[in-house]
């Protein structure tokens, strides 16, 4: 048996016709581009996105090195997802992992190799253009301007912050 509902329950909030339109789009956004940048990326350079973006995290840091929880952070990965790629770029040839030795916990950091910077020079060019072609260019300044905001809008109501990210290590190996 459904329960009936009592008085004290709170409505639903239900969309009106233009929310609900807006919603489905953004979740038609929400799947599709990630994927389609996936396929280009695959398609061109080997790599997946969360591989790709592991790269670029490293090639912004400080001596193109990060600890793995930091990393992961960067990326948007969990550490379990990371090990994973980092296993894959690794064995590519594309970064190295080290163990920490310095005081405190034990650490495994992760560095970009003269190889990896050489694959994220050769990927990057690709994945810009289809970016350009999927979002950046289909859309005026002022949209993509108001598309970042309300990005960083949802995306902070998720508990996801996308200002930019103090780049000195978490601490020191």
């Amino acid at each position: 048996m459904t329960p009936e509902p009592t008085a004290t329950a709170d409505p639903v909030p239900w969309l009106d016709d233009d929310q609900l339109r807006d919603w489905k789009s953004l979740m038609s956004l929400v799947a599709a581009l990630p994927s389609a940048l996936d396929v280009q990326l695959k398609r061109d350079s080997g790599l997946n996105s969360f591989e790709y973006h592991v790269l670029v995290a490293l090639s912004a840091a400080p001596h193109a090195t990060l600890q793995l929880s930091e990393l992961a952070m960067l990326s948007r990965g969990s550490l379990s997802r990371l090990s994973h790629a980092a296993g894959r770029l690794e064995a590519d040839g594309w970064i190295t992992r080290s163990t920490c030795t310095g005081a405190g916990p034990r650490r495994v950091e992760a560095r970009l190799t003269e190889a990896g910077w050489d694959k994220l020079r050769e990927s990057a060019p690709g994945h810009v253009r289809e970016a350009r072609r999927l979002v950046v260019d289909v859309l005026s300044a002022e949209e993509l301007r108001a598309l970042g905001v309300a990005a960083r809008k949802v995306a902070r109501a998720a508990g996801m912050d996308l200002e930019p990210v103090d780049e000195s290590p978490l601490s020191e190996c």
